[in-house]
């Protein structure tokens, strides 16, 4: 059930594929051997209103939060989170920050229904 969220500035569309950029971390998520294929969900958000630091919307952004069932041990996340920012570098060295955060979800709390 891992949920792969692309948050990023509006500026990255100019420079970025972001399309391609998706899909390429979707791939990185489902070649990891971590998951159940057909439970992977990627979905890119673009924000239009941010502020960083004291240089406000002046600074571009990509920031992946990857959510996950807990159960995963720390090297697999840290391998996941690896590759991850690999394929933001190679596609992305241009945008000035690049964050990936993997969290684990509570398996107790969790709840899901498909119709």
């Amino acid at each position: 059930m891992p949920n792969l969220v692309m948050e990023y500035s509006n500026s990255v569309d100019q420079r970025v594929n972001v399309q391609g950029l998706l899909a390429d971390l979707h791939q990185v998520a489902l070649q990891s051997g971590l998951f159940d294929v057909g439970s992977v969900k990627s979905r890119a958000l673009r924000c239009h209103n941010w502020l960083i630091g004291d240089e406000g919307d002046s600074v571009d952004f990509i920031h992946i939060s990857f959510e996950l069932l807990d159960g995963r041990n720390a090297e697999q996340k840290r391998e996941l989170s690896r590759q991850l920012m690999d394929v933001l570098q190679q596609q992305a060295s241009q945008v000035r920050s690049l964050t990936v955060n993997i969290r684990d979800m509570d398996k107790e709390s969790f709840q899901k229904v498909i119709n």
